[in-house]
């Protein structure tokens, strides 16, 4: 599978251990950066790189990192289309794939350990999405507002 992975200086150094990881398990991993550790660089210019390559090939996947993760979801989410979930531990890592079909998983650093971090990573990339219907229609719901501002109908 390709994977698209950035990050920033607070998790410079899990970038670098699941670029490994990643290509050991035989995904083609793109590192959209950073590629040298600068303490003062900005999420944004590396995370939205990696979810703008996500968006662009339905087909693969991508993985943000940050200190918290919660910048870099939310940078993510920006990206048109893109459905990227804050994710602490192999269950939501596997529910944003099964209820939100999200197509890149965030990850804090500076929360989570590497060997974690790793197995999160692999349950995300191998859940498939459920298809539910009930699924399906929430997602469809959020896409449409995402698309023009309509609000779903009130009960």
């Amino acid at each position: 599978m390709r994977v698209h992975i950035g990050g920033d200086h607070a998790a410079y150094d899990l970038l670098g251990e699941l670029v490994t990881f990643l290509e050991q398990e035989g995904h083609e991993v793109t590192n959209h950066g950073p590629h040298a550790y600068d303490a003062e660089d900005d999420y944004p210019v590396f995370v939205l790189r990696a979810a703008e390559a996500v968006a662009a090939d339905p087909t693969s996947l991508g993985v943000v990192l940050g200190g918290s993760g919660n910048g870099e979801q939310m940078a993510a989410n920006k990206v048109k289309g893109i459905r990227a979930a804050l994710c602490y531990s192999v269950e939501l890592a596997t529910l944003a794939r099964e209820h939100n079909n999200a197509q890149v998983i965030s990850i804090g650093a500076r929360m989570t350990a590497v060997e974690e971090a790793k197995v999160m990573v692999a349950a995300f990339l191998a859940t498939p999405f459920s298809g539910a219907p009930r699924h399906q229609r929430r997602i469809d719901l959020v896409a449409a507002y995402e698309r023009d501002g309509t609000l779903p109908p009130v009960p």
